[in-house]
């Protein structure tokens, strides 16, 4: 048991550095916890680690922003869908000695199909070591890719490792690094997905998929908050005004709804409603009294008597 006024890992910190699988990362996290600033060689010489160990390592500590509090350095942003160049030597230390590596291309290998190339390997040891995306994670991302591609492009139809790639640095820049936090995205996207195919149907968009610009519009309005049904109305104005389904026109419409406030029909309704003309003073009644068309019936009887 921890003595009193001993310092003890937050339990958030603790789950990602287990979930991170990497001792180097768990001794630099510590490590920091105990002198504050970072200085990696010292952390080298301390630690019994290669300056090129602790870099990485407190890279990636700032990735999962768990630096140490009194550290003065900020998180590192990821950069732009850059992994760093491993070497064939890199990736046979690590997966002989990483079990948690080990697991992870295993598991690609047999949800893919196939033996992965060394380039694709070196991409999935990126995904794991640079993202710092836990197995479990990984495994997550595996799935919603495979049946993602399947969706768009028929049953039977494999990502590349470069699509997954690009899938891994969304979720890590999302901060996607729990279980729990890929499921709720992968159902998040699937519910975003029924909507785009709702949108789409009801535009007469059919025997293809969207283009990205397309797709961009249409995420954009979900975005903003309205309904298929409330889109459509938006459609119908297009179509009566132009001729045909302008999506520069039709996003001017729900645009401009947007930043009125406007979401439901209701709400457009009312605002849309224009007020009743009032008469003018001095107009004259319309409308003919019961007396007056007594006096008239008389009238017309004596002239018929005559």
């Amino acid at each position: 048991m921890p003595e009193r006024g001993q310092n003890l890992i937050p339990t958030a910190a603790a789950d990602k550095l287990i979930a991170a699988h990497d001792g180097n990362v768990a001794l630099v996290y510590i490590w920091l916890g105990r002198c504050g600033a970072f200085n990696a060689e010292r952390a080298a010489r301390e630690l019994c680690l290669t300056l090129a160990e602790v870099n990485s390592a407190y890279e990636k500590l700032c990735r999962m922003e768990l630096f140490a509090a009194d550290a003065p350095q900020k998180p590192i942003p990821l950069p732009a869908e850059e992994l760093p160049q491993y070497t064939t030597e890199d990736i046979v230390r690590r997966t002989d000695a990483d079990p948690g590596f080990k697991a992870v291309l295993n598991e690609a290998q047999r949800k893919l199909g196939r033996v992965l190339s060394t380039s694709d390997i070196k991409t999935l040891f990126g995904i794991y070591d640079f993202l710092a995306l836990p197995p479990d994670v990984i495994f997550m991302l595996l799935t919603y890719c495979i049946d993602t591609f399947a969706a768009k492009y028929g049953s039977g139809r494999l990502p590349s490792m470069r699509s997954i790639e690009k899938e891994a640095y969304s979720w890590a820049n999302k901060e996607i690094l729990t279980l729990e936090q890929a499921e709720e995205y992968i159902k998040s996207a699937a519910e975003r997905r029924t909507k785009q195919g709702e949108i789409k149907t009801a535009l007469g968009i059919t025997g293809r998929q969207l283009t990205p610009t397309e797709t961009r519009y249409i995420n954009s309005w979900l975005d903003m908050g309205f309904d298929c049904e409330t889109l459509m109305d938006a459609y119908d104005r297009t179509v009566t005004n132009t001729g045909s389904l302008k999506w520069s026109y039709m996003n001017k419409i729900v645009t401009s709804w947007h930043e009125k406030g406007l979401h439901t029909l209701d709400e457009i309704a009312k605002h849309d409603k224009r007020p009743a003309s009032v008469k003018p003073a001095n107009e004259h009644k319309s409308q003919v009294s019961s007396d007056d068309l007594e006096r008239l019936r008389s009238i017309y009887k004596k002239v018929k008597n005559g």
